[in-house]
């Protein structure tokens, strides 16, 4: 039975050197034209443009409808949009590879993401208010600030970042390339579901991919606060080490009680206040000073307590259990 297939489980001696990817001309010019590719569905959808038209007559195909097979399966499937769920499992897994290869990059660049994405996202949301698909008042309209979160698809742009962020972690050019066809995949198919379902517009889903891929693409930029940020944690754990060793290695001194004087019953109250205070005196280098402060005075013992009664014996009392006379009885008559 092999064995070295469990090798990878175990945890690197030191950290791995790893290439991070930086803003190159390609990945640049992809940025540019996906911003262009963004804010061209954002003025799409505030002219009321065919766009929108668009979003209405899908709407009113109702794919749920037309496939019902699909539904209960799709209702699973959209939970890989949600950002709860994927949070967590992808966070679990980059905590483990954390812990293998000694760094904290990886989470901090899922942290990074994660917080890009709330706040680029959550602000176009709150800022443009679209009303979905099944809140619509008007037949034909945007349904633009009307109190409403729903453009751009927070499922899609979440299923965009989160699991594209495995690729762009990826070690090797072939890991790098399979995981982003995966991510592909999962996100296309998260957006689909939305429109599948009637929760999003098919615009917003368009507009969630393209947020989803301007923050995967600006990571690089961040990659130097993400070092700055990694290499303090690291300074701060290692003086928390430290401070705990000294504390360790440092024994604590025990303080025992002194030595307790025992003074003799016989002697007062005051006398027994005095004596100590008259052995303690004295030159410092006498031995007998050190000698009575290194040793306890032992109190005298009390003599033990004879046996018997302590009352004197009375003449006039005859001992117990003797017969004594009668006394007469006074004011009476005596018998002869």
């Amino acid at each position: 039975m092999r064995t070295d297939i469990f090798a990878r489980l175990d945890r690197e001696p030191e950290p791995p050197t790893t290439e991070i990817p930086r803003m190159s001309r390609h990945r640049i010019a992809l940025f540019g034209g996906t911003l262009a590719f963004y804010l061209a569905i954002v003025f799409a959808v505030l002219a009321s443009s065919w766009l929108v038209a668009l979003d209405w007559k899908v709407m009113l195909f109702r794919p749920y409808q037309q496939w019902p097979g699909l539904h209960a399966f799709l209702d699973y499937y959209v939970v890989l949009g949600q950002r709860g769920p994927t949070a967590v499992m992808v966070a679990a897994w980059l905590g483990w590879r954390s812990w293998r290869q000694h760094t904290l990059r990886p989470l901090l660049t899922l942290g990074t993401s994660l917080l890009l994405l709330n706040v680029t996202v959550g602000a176009v949301k709150l800022g443009l208010g679209r009303l979905g698909p099944h809140y619509a008042t008007r037949i034909g309209s945007a349904e633009l600030f009307a109190g409403g979160d729903i453009f751009p698809s927070g499922h899609t742009a979440n299923a965009v970042v989160t699991w594209g962020i495995l690729a762009y972690l990826a070690t090797t050019p072939r890991a790098r390339r399979y995981l982003s066809a995966v991510s592909a995949f999962v996100s296309l198919g998260v957006g689909l579901t939305t429109v599948y379902i009637g929760t999003h517009w098919l615009s917003d889903v368009l507009l969630g991919w393209a947020a989803g891929l301007l923050i995967l693409l600006a990571l690089p930029w961040f990659e130097p606060l993400i070092t700055r940020t990694e290499a303090w944690i690291l300074s701060v754990r290692e003086q928390l080490r430290s401070r705990r060793g000294l504390r360790e290695t440092v024994p604590a001194i025990p303080v025992g009680p002194g030595p307790v004087v025992l003074l003799p019953q016989s002697l007062s109250v005051g006398e027994g206040a005095q004596e100590p205070a008259k052995s303690q005196a004295g030159p410092a280098g006498h031995p007998g000073a050190a000698r009575a402060r290194a040793h306890p005075v032992r109190s005298e013992r009390t003599p033990p307590t004879p046996g018997g009664s302590r009352r004197p014996p009375h003449a006039d009392r005859a001992p117990r259990g003797a017969t004594t006379p009668s006394r007469p009885v006074t004011g009476g008559t005596v018998s002869p």
